[in-house]
């Protein structure tokens, strides 16, 4: 039982992870209708705006957050000016192969610009401290995730539900014809949308570089692939479902590298992609709501 509590904490703290991501992916696309695959990649260089602000700035790790969310919220809307809304009304190909191209854009100029080689977090950037609660270890890094995703996400929930912007996102993503004839702007709505789900993926990036104490260019490939799972798992273009879908999969990820092999935990997440896609294609929230004709 000890050993599967450490298991689920271990789960929570890298499902928050991907369920932050995982936002940025299910707000956009409930918005444009697109599958923004430079999300990934778009927390990578939070993680290491992250990593300069604790470095060169010696920050503490709560405003190096704070500077990598700001970061990459202006990132993200000049990404989505620049790349993705001159094709806002093509073929949702184009859109993809873009999102894609910006994707090995980010990945490769930080290449470029930074060289291959990982960072190492300063270890003064977030001493670690286990504390052992009946029989179970809990590192003060758990609770930071745990603690600070949550907070991002019970006030993301606020904005949506509570503000102005939040009911004109809502309206965009029902009816954007309505929504204009209402007064909304698209354009601005969507600019907003693309820097919030940034700036989450940015507190993503610090999160896991605080967690695995290294980043490096190339480290937001897979996080973006696991998260777009939990997005598509939980119901793609629905809020709470990433939330859920994040965290099932940081839970089924340390459980098959716990119980299993660690060398599987990869191909899991591929492999509940290709299940939810074949048996409940809308995801776990989602509904099958018919085309009409």
């Amino acid at each position: 039982m000890q050993e599967f509590i450490q298991q689920l904490i271990n789960g929570l703290s890298l499902g928050a992870i991907y369920a932050l991501i995982a936002l940025g992916y299910t707000m956009v696309y409930g918005i444009i209708k697109l599958i923004n695959f430079a999300h990934g990649d778009i927390m990578m260089v939070g993680a290491y705006v992250g990593f300069f602000s604790l470095s060169v700035l010696d920050s503490n790790i709560l405003v190096a957050m704070i500077y990598a969310m700001l970061a990459c919220s202006i990132l993200g809307v000049l990404i989505e000016k620049i790349a993705y809304k001159p094709l806002r009304y093509s073929t949702r190909i184009a859109a993809l192969i873009t999102a894609i191209g910006v994707s090995l854009f980010l990945e490769y100029f930080t290449l470029f610009l930074l060289g291959p080689a990982q960072r190492v977090f300063p270890d003064t950037a977030f001493p670690v401290n286990n504390y052992n609660i009946i029989g179970v270890s809990v590192s003060n890094k758990d609770i930071f995730v745990i603690v600070s995703a949550v907070i991002l996400m019970l006030i993301l929930q606020y904005i949506i539900r509570m503000t102005k912007t939040g009911k004109a996102m809502r309206a965009v993503s029902e009816d954007k014809d309505a929504a204009v004839l209402m007064g909304i702007s698209v354009d601005k709505t969507v600019s907003i949308t693309f820097a919030i789900g940034s700036s989450l993926a940015a507190a993503a990036g610090v999160m896991i570089g605080v967690y695995y104490n290294t980043v490096n260019p190339l480290m937001g490939i897979v996080p973006g692939i696991k998260a777009f799972v939990a997005a598509v798992l939980g119901g793609i273009g629905l809020v709470p479902g990433a939330m859920v879908g994040g965290f099932l999969m940081g839970i089924l990820e340390t459980m098959v590298s716990g119980y299993g092999n660690s060398l599987y935990r990869d191909a899991v997440a591929y492999g509940v992609l290709i299940l939810i896609l074949i048996i409940k294609p809308t995801g776990l929230f989602g509904k099958n709501t018919g085309d009409k004709v």
